[in-house]
C-alpha cells in the first residue's frame, strides 16, 4: 500500500479533564453543558485578581501509577499517565511495538515542578535541587514516560506550540501514519499550569476571567459580555492507527483524519492577525487536504477561548472562509463547560468531536447568553442539538501564531 493511499482512524481515547476522570463522563458532562470551573483549591488565591480555574479534582496519580514513580513525574506527566491508562486499556501489547509511537504536546510543561524546585533553591541552595528536576520539568516528558510505560518504540516526541500543542501532535501522529513510518500512535495533549506563577502571569497580562464570585459562569465563549478564559488542566490522548492495520486486528473504529491544515500567522506574540487570515488559511487547508468543500462540513468546533479579540477574529476568519455556508455550519465551543487546558485543548476537543460524531449530538457552547454580534456565527447556545454529523473541524490557535484546524469525518469503509 502507497502511504498516499493509507487511511488514518481513531481507535481508543482517553480524557481526563474538569469535566470527568473518563471520555464518558466528560462528554455527559461537555453535552449536557455542565461545567467543571470551581475556585482554585491548589493553593491560596486571595491576592490574585483571578481566583477560578478548572482542575481536575480528586486526582491520585497512584491510581495510575506507581507511588515512587509519581514522586518522580511532573502533575502533567502523572495526567497523561492516567489518560494513556484509559487509551492503551484492553490494547496494551497487542501491536509491534516497533511501529506504535508517542507524540504529546505541552504548551508549557513542568511548570509546578520548575516552582516547586525554585523555592528549594532560594531556601536550601542549590545542592538540594532535585536530580529529577530536569526529566521532570522538559516538556517532551510526557511521551517520554508514557512510551516507557507501554513499550512503545515508534515516533517518539513532544510538540510545543502553546494551545495549539495538543493539535500538531495530532498532525504529526496524522503525517507518521500516512506516510508509512509507524502504524499507530498515541497522541494529544497535556497541561498543569494552575500554579501561583502561571496565574499571576496570565493575570498580569489580563488575559483571565475575574468572574470569581460565579465561576461555573465565567467561561462564556462568544458572548458580548465575556471577560477573559478560564485556565485548565487535564489530558486527552487518542490512539490513531492505519485503516488496513486497525481492520486486521478487529479493532473499533470511532472516526476517521480526513485533513489538517497547518499555518502561521507571522504576526504577534499573543494577538492573532486583524481578520484571522492565519487561522482562515488553516482552516482552508484542512479542507483542501480532506477533499471537502466548506458546504461539506457540519459542525465547527471552535477555538473559542471567551477573550475578546480572539473570539472575534476567530468569527471573522469562519465567515471568511465558509461564505454563505457560515449560516448554516453550526459551531460552538466546548470550553465554556472544561475551561482553557492551553496545550491540552486541542486534544480534549478532538475527543469532543469524535464523540459528537458518534452520539449525533452537537455539544453547546454554554453561558452564551447574549451573542456577540461581531461574531456572527450560527451558535449552538446552552443545550446541545441532535445532529447527523458527517463531517466536523475543530479549530487550535496558540500564543506565536501557531495554527491548527482538522477535520473528522464518520467512517465508512
Amino acid at each position: 500500500m502507497s502511504a498516499s493511499t493509507r487511511r488514518v482512524v481513531v481507535t481508543a481515547m482517553g480524557l481526563v479533564s474538569p469535566c470527568g476522570m473518563t471520555v464518558a463522563e466528560n462528554w455527559v458532562n461537555i453535552s449536557m453543558a455542565k461545567s467543571g470551573i470551581a475556585r482554585i483549591t491548589a493553593f491560596d488565591v486571595s491576592a490574585f485578581d483571578t481566583q477560578i480555574g478548572g482542575e481536575v479534582k480528586s486526582f491520585d496519580p497512584e491510581r495510575f501509577i506507581d507511588r515512587k514513580e509519581a514522586r518522580r513525574m511532573d502533575r502533567s506527566v502523572q495526567l497523561a499517565m492516567a489518560a494513556a491508562a484509559e487509551a492503551m486499556a484492553g490494547i496494551e501489547g497487542t501491536f509491534d511495538a516497533e511501529r506504535f509511537g508517542t507524540i504529546i504536546g505541552s504548551g508549557i510543561g513542568g511548570i509546578q515542578t520548575f516552582e516547586a524546585q525554585h523555592t528549594v533553591l532560594m531556601e536550601k541552595g542549590p545542592s538540594r535541587v532535585s536530580p529529577f528536576f530536569i526529566p521532570m520539568m522538559i516538556s517532551d516528558m510526557a511521551a517520554g514516560q508514557v512510551s516507557i510505560r507501554y513499550g512503545l518504540r515508534g515516533p517518539n516526541f513532544g510538540t510545543i506550540s502553546a494551545c495549539a500543542s495538543g493539535g500538531h501532535a495530532v498532525c504529526d501522529s496524522f503525517m507518521y501514519i500516512r506516510n508509512g513510518f509507524a502504524d499507530a500512535i498515541l497522541t494529544g495533549g497535556t497541561e498543569a499550569t494552575i500554579s501561583p506563577m502561571a496565574l499571576g502571569g496570565f493575570c498580569s497580562m489580563k488575559a483571565l476571567s475575574t468572574r470569581n464570585d460565579d465561576p461555573e459562569r465565567a467561561s462564556r465563549p462568544f458572548d458580548k459580555d465575556r471577560d477573559g478564559f478560564v485556565m485548565s488542566e487535564g489530558s486527552g490522548l487518542v490512539v490513531l492507527e492505519e485503516l488496513a492495520h486497525a481492520q486486521a486486528r478487529g479493532a473499533a473504529i470511532l472516526a476517521e483524519v480526513a485533513g489538517i491544515g497547518l499555518t502561521g500567522d507571522a504576526y504577534h506574540i499573543t494577538t492573532p492577525v486583524p481578520g484571522g487570515v492565519g487561522a482562515a488559511n488553516a482552516m482552508r487547508q484542512a479542507l483542501w487536504s480532506a477533499g471537502l468543500k466548506p458546504e461539506d462540513i457540519d459542525y465547527i468546533n471552535a477555538h473559542g477561548t471567551s477573550t475578546a479579540y480572539n473570539d472575534k477574529t476567530e468569527s471573522d476568519a469562519i465567515v471568511g472562509v465558509f461564505g454563505a455556508s457560515a449560516e448554516k455550519v453550526r459551531v460552538s465551543s466546548t470550553k465554556s463547560t472544561h475551561g482553557h487546558l492551553l496545550g491540552a485543548a486541542a486534544a480534549i476537543e478532538f475527543i469532543t468531536c469524535v464523540k459528537a460524531i458518534g452520539e449525533g449530538l452537537i455539544p453547546p457552547t454554554a453561558n452564551l447568553d447574549n451573542p456577540d454580534p461581531e461574531c456572527p456565527l450560527n451558535h449552538v447556545p446552552k443545550i446541545a442539538v441532535k445532529k447527523d454529523l458527517v463531517h466536523v473541524m475543530s479549530n487550535s490557535f496558540g500564543f506565536g501564531g501557531h495554527n491548527v484546524s482538522i477535520v473528522l469525518k464518520r467512517f465508512e469503509s
